[in-house]
């Protein structure tokens, strides 16, 4: 019988076609193979080095051997040589200068292409030469046992034309980067229902909880969320339970009829639903528009009511949605485009619905799904004590109990308001996993903390050198401040209409940034102008390459298919199913634009139409670079500051108009990021587009809806809601910093600002001077050099500040050198099964554990009165302090410019 159905993983066709790629995945994971009974043309040595090869260590039999094991040693047995070696050919070309390839992966295909294998002729195999190497034993008749491979080293050249097929058929059936490897399989089974009905009612229900409880957290420092990876877990109960109690009843007409329980739960079905969720898992960035435009703390403009809320929550989330298509061809169809960030999501999917062989793995036997419940449970229980029960293991400010009342001491190591200069900062995983230390790229995490470093230390010297008046305010904050160093409220310089006021103006003078919010803003305007000359020219071949097909597919939209010119594994997958057209997209932009405009026309929204295609044209020429760069590197930046400033000089004295288009601007960036990040994960499980499409449309619906009603009532029913001494850290960080750049950039303006701020206009140049010397060294140095170097991560993160500090990633860097590094480069095959369900078994605890306690123990408070939760915010730790008293200190009580020579 396994024989029989091992005809279903040799498919007819080659590696371009859909079919060479598609198993029957029932036959293939409810039969047992044997190492005898795969690839007849290879050697048993043979076939246990694909098993090393592709991290099966110490399978506990060789009678029953993983699925992805079998199809890949069936698929190097039918390989050709010459079909490998163009394989190879054209991944050392495509993968020359790749951020995310193993430099050991490269030069092994390098050496296979050139046949500089060690001398070791080609006739040669691995029986002949190596058996020790791959730890064949034998125990009994017909059983053969892999050893864990800790001294296994693929790289060495044994077996010229066997190591070619093997590489070579990695590439052509699964991918060249092991992250992608470990939480994908390299086949695909058409046949499988997705898109059910049962589906749809578990995700609707979800994505409702998962609105309720986002944007109820959203406020809160450090946030608290129900991430996707928590969905997963429920969801996969829940899909079970459908699979169970379900009536097998088929429901609607004609061909529009569907089962309401098709059989069992599949792994599609699992994620569909998670990606249903995970598109609007988080919060509409017009959040931040209505609280601040709303909220009487800020502008407090009454007129803004739930009918403009909803035009401007809708308008902005799906003309992200219509930009996803444009992104496609850039950063979904190419391989290059990884997506480290959403990698978790996957792991934790192939943990719960593929039972894994058994096998010792460094000493580990315990499964993955058992693992992650360890990690869940035990990270459940434990965020009790840093959150609730000892607050000092959570804000480990350790070094400012020396002495509370040093305001230096304060302000260099402090958690709270300083930046955080602490060798150990937090028992927390809230915060350890501030930048998503167990799936971000090491050399991403690294670059991004030296970058932090650097802004540091400019911090310390504009604060202590008193530059532009910084030392009259607190070193790190994303507030502003009126020239007595006291909070800067825009209702004393505007007037009834929200506009500036300049007899009002004239009285208070203008608002100051503190040292942290001036370098971070500096770093920001250099970015952009750095950005367009070293991304644009590193990364001009693949643009180009990608333009040049959507050009193509607009032109022959009726006969042309959107993964015409891609021939990744994942892409010719993809080519079996109904695509989503590119005009789909552009009739979604469309509907979103009109709605917008409708928005603005009838609320005295004070925002001229022109400023929504601005917008757009800005995402145009900075999105797809922008997108790449999170794609490759799993970290990017906004479009917020420029948008700012360019309506800042256009529409002056205008905070509103600001605010509207910068929330259009920068969402469309965040949003079609999110859809196509989810793209990309359909793409590696061979979901069908369409039914992506269409549950991303119905999550984003829901999910406008549902958060705007929960901000309606937290405005209101939430003590102190906003307030910094907010008791339940309920502080708007996000809030407060887009409060704070409306009221400089639009209602005072960037003219007067930049008087008030003259180094902020050369930051434009020096980005732009040091793009072109690093875009020189990333063309002209050693590939050696410059495959890992990415500039552009070293400036986001300088701008690791206001309110956030190092404090927050200080103990994430030691956590992503041990697993990304020191664990992925020795034990690899251990990394490879768990550091991703680690992760995420780690973050649902959390999640679930953060909402209870804020339910059972602070709503209704009953904090503990104790050291270990009061020492977190003794002395300056505990207030808003700066190194000089303006009342005192400063010439006539305030510092600045002289009233009568305010900016204008």
């Amino acid at each position: 019988m396994a024989d029989d159905n091992l005809s279903t993983v040799k498919s007819p066709g080659t590696f371009g076609d859909p079919s060479a790629h598609e198993v029957n995945l029932n036959a293939i994971t409810s039969n047992q193979y044997s190492i005898g009974q795969v690839g007849g043309h290879l050697t048993d040595a043979q076939k246990e080095f694909v098993l090393l090869r592709l991290n099966h260590h110490g399978l506990d039999t060789l009678n029953d051997l993983p699925p992805d094991a079998v199809f890949i040693i069936e698929k190097v047995d039918s390989l050709t040589i010459d079909e490998a070696v163009e394989i190879l050919k054209r991944a050392v070309k495509d993968h020359d200068d790749d951020y995310n390839i193993l430099a050991k992966d490269f030069e092994l295909w390098e050496r296979l292409v050139s046949h500089k294998h060690d001398d070791v002729h080609s006739s040669d195999s691995i029986d002949e030469k190596s058996k020790g190497d791959v730890h064949v034993s034998e125990k009994s008749h017909g059983e053969i046992l892999v050893g864990e491979g800790e001294s296994f080293d693929y790289s060495k050249i044994v077996d010229w034309n066997f190591q070619t097929r093997l590489e070579a058929t990695i590439l052509a059936y699964w991918s060249p980067y092991v992250e992608v490897r470990s939480v994908t399989d390299p086949y695909d089974d058409p046949t499988l229902p997705v898109e059910t009905i049962r589906v749809y009612i578990i995700s609707i229900i979800w994505t409702g909880i998962g609105s309720v409880i986002n944007t109820f957290f959203n406020d809160r420092l450090p946030s608290i969320s129900l991430p996707s990876s928590v969905v997963q877990v429920l969801i996969y109960p829940c899909g079970l339970l459908a699979a169970k109690i379900l009536p097998k009843w088929n429901i609607g007409f004609g061909k529009y009829k569907a089962s309401l329980n098709p059989g069992p739960w599949n792994h599609k079905e699992q994620l569909l639903c998670t990606l249903f969720y995970a598109v609007s898992g988080g919060v509409p960035y017009v959040f931040y528009n209505i609280q601040v435009q709303k909220m009487p703390a800020f502008y407090g403009n009454t007129w803004v009511d739930f009918g403009y809320e909803v035009l401007l929550a809708l308008s902005s989330q799906f003309m992200g949605f219509g930009f996803a298509g444009l992104l496609r061809k850039f950063v979904v169809f190419p391989v290059q485009s990884m997506w480290p960030t959403m990698l978790p999501t996957l792991a934790l999917n192939k943990t719960l619905m593929k039972p894994a062989k058994k096998e010792r793995i460094n000493g580990w036997t315990i499964s993955s799904y058992k693992f992650f419940f360890i990690c869940f449970v035990a990270s459940f229980l434990y965020f009790w004590v840093p959150n609730y029960l000892m607050g000092f293991l959570s804000t480990f400010n350790w070094m400012t109990w020396i002495k509370p009342d040093n305001f230096n001491l304060a302000a260099i190591t402090g958690s709270n308001l300083g930046l955080g200069f602490n060798p150990i900062t937090s028992f927390d995983w809230n915060v350890i996993n501030s930048n998503a230390a167990l799936s971000t790229p090491i050399v991403t995490t690294v670059t991004n903390y030296l970058g932090a470093l650097l802004g540091f230390f400019i911090i310390v010297g504009l604060y202590y050198s008193n530059y532009r008046w910084a030392a009259y305010l607190p070193i790190n904050s994303n507030r502003l401040w009126t020239n007595k160093g006291t909070p800067f409220h825009v209702s004393s310089v505007i007037n009834e209409q929200s506009l500036f006021d300049n007899e009002k103006y004239q009285k208070v003078g203008p608002p100051f940034y503190s040292a942290a919010n001036m370098m971070t803003y500096g770093v920001f305007f250099a970015l952009y102008l750095f950005s367009v000359v070293y991304e644009f020219g590193s990364q001009w071949r693949q643009m180009w390459h990608s333009l040049k097909l959507f050009y193509k597919s607009l032109r022959n939209w009726r006969t042309s298919s959107v993964f015409d010119g891609f021939e990744d594994p994942f892409t010719v997958r993809m080519k079996r199913y109904k695509e989503v057209p590119e005009w789909t997209f552009f009739v979604v932009l469309l509907i979103s634009v009109v709605l917008s405009i409708v928005c603005v026309k009838i609320y005295p929204a004070q925002t001229p139409v022109w400023t929504i295609f601005f917008a757009l044209g800005m995402n145009l020429v900075f999105l797809v670079p922008l997108t790449i760069l999170a794609a490759v590197t799993g970290t990017t930046f906004g479009l917020n500051v420029l948008v700012e400033l360019i309506i800042g000089y256009a529409i002056p004295g205008n905070g509103l108009a600001l605010m509207y288009t910068k929330a259009i601007g920068y969402n469309i960036d965040g949003q079609a990021q999110n859809y196509i990040s989810d793209q990309k994960m359909t793409h590696y499980s061979s979901i069908p587009p369409r039914a992506l499409f269409r549950t991303q449309l119905l999550s984003t619906f829901i999910n406008c809806f549902i958060s705007l009603g929960m901000l309606e009532w937290m405005m209101t029913g939430i003590k102190d809601y906003c307030s910094p001494t907010n008791k339940q850290k309920f502080t708007c960080p996000g809030s407060g910093t887009f409060y704070s750049a409306s009221v400089i950039w639009g209602v005072i303006g960037p003219q007067k600002s930049f008087k008030l701020y003259p180094i902020f206009k050369w930051c434009f140049l020096i980005g732009a001077g040091a793009g072109l010397v690093c875009l020189l060294f990333k063309l002209y140095a050693p590939k050696k050099y410059t495959r890992k170097f990415q500039p552009t991560v070293f400036l986001i993160g300088m701008m690791a500040y206001a309110p956030t500090n190092l404090s927050y990633y200080t103990m994430g860097l030691y956590f992503a050198i041990i697993f990304m590094w020191y664990i992925r480069t020795r034990l690899p095959a251990w990394w490879s099964k768990y550091n991703y369900i680690l992760s995420t078994g780690l973050t649902a605890g959390l999640a679930f554990s953060g909402i209870i306690i804020f339910f059972a123990v602070y709503y209704h408070d009953k904090s503990i009165a104790w050291w270990g939760n009061d020492v977190v915010s003794y002395g300056y730790e505990g207030k808003q302090g700066s190194l000089l008293n303006a009342t005192l200190q400063a010439p006539d009580g305030y510092f600045g410019p002289r009233i009568g020579e305010f900016p204008t």
